[in-house]
């Protein structure tokens, strides 16, 4: 194989690729590097509006086809407008980044302590970061079928996989206010891999490629406090930042990991090493 035959091997060139949460604090940097990277992309958000406008913002920088629609993932009848809306602007949907996720309405309950938690509050978050990731990969996935195949990333969080370490959360403020992780969070993120695994196999005959990414902790209005204390947990001794997470998207969009389905991809830093 020669060089530029490797290098292509990641292009996206040609690709569409729909990214759910798209106007989030990671959904922003995911859709840039993709349409970056020659990608024709969907920022698919809840905030019609927001959707539009970043759409409009990085079509200008890439040069890119890039549309923006709203979307209440949560909803069966939104999902499937969405991506027909979609597929009538782009022409096909190549890659599904099932990034969407939420804190549910009220941060106070959010955060509340696990024997306080309410079951309106669980079933709130529950409802977007895992049974809205389900309406959506049931959506993409019966387009990806027709097409013949694609690929799906499904974001999950370092906290599915390992328990968080209660010490680091003493002192510890984002945006100004104390933070925990709540279980609900683990719980659904940990769920988000159990679909993953699942549908890697059952679609696996439809030439349907499905992975998570998994990342660390991301630095992102955290106190210093938090972010000493978390960093003292991690090998690389520090937290990460959301560009990071860019070239193991690249690798699970592209043809680089033709070969791969059923993954979970780790960029933790080295957290869940020890």
């Amino acid at each position: 194989m020669t060089t530029k035959e490797s290098a292509d091997l990641f292009s996206l060139s040609g690709k569409v690729v729909l990214v759910t949460g798209g106007a989030g604090l990671l959904g922003q940097v995911f859709c840039q590097a993709f349409a970056d990277s020659g990608a024709d992309v969907a920022v698919i958000d809840i905030d019609d509006q927001a959707t539009k406008s970043l759409a409009a913002n990085i079509a200008t920088k890439s040069g890119r086809k890039v549309c923006g629609v709203g979307c209440d993932i949560t909803s069966p009848e939104s999902v499937s407008k969405m991506v027909k809306t979609v597929v009538s602007e782009l022409g096909r949907i190549d890659v599904l980044i099932n990034n969407a996720a939420s804190k549910g309405s009220s941060l106070d309950e959010f955060f509340k302590p696990f024997e306080d938690y309410s079951l309106q509050t669980w079933r709130e978050v529950m409802s977007v970061n895992i049974d809205g990731l389900f309406l959506v990969a049931q959506a993409v996935g019966k387009q990806m079928k027709l097409q013949g195949g694609g690929s799906i990333i499904q974001t999950s969080s370092i906290y599915g996989v390992v328990a968080p370490d209660q010490r680091i959360y003493e002192g510890s403020e984002y945006n100004g206010r104390p933070i925990n992780t709540p279980a609900v969070y683990s719980a659904s993120k940990a769920a988000v891999l159990g679909l993953t695994s699942y549908l890697s196999t059952y679609w696996a005959n439809s030439g349907i490629r499905v992975n998570s990414l998994t990342p660390g902790g991301i630095s992102s209005g955290q106190n210093k406090i938090f972010d000493e204390k978390y960093s003292n947990r991690v090998p690389l001794r520090r937290m990460g930042q959301a560009s990071e997470l860019v070239g193991a998207l690249i690798y699970l969009a592209s043809d680089a990991s033709s070969y791969v389905t059923g993954q979970n991809i780790i960029v933790d830093g080295g957290l869940s090493a020890w």
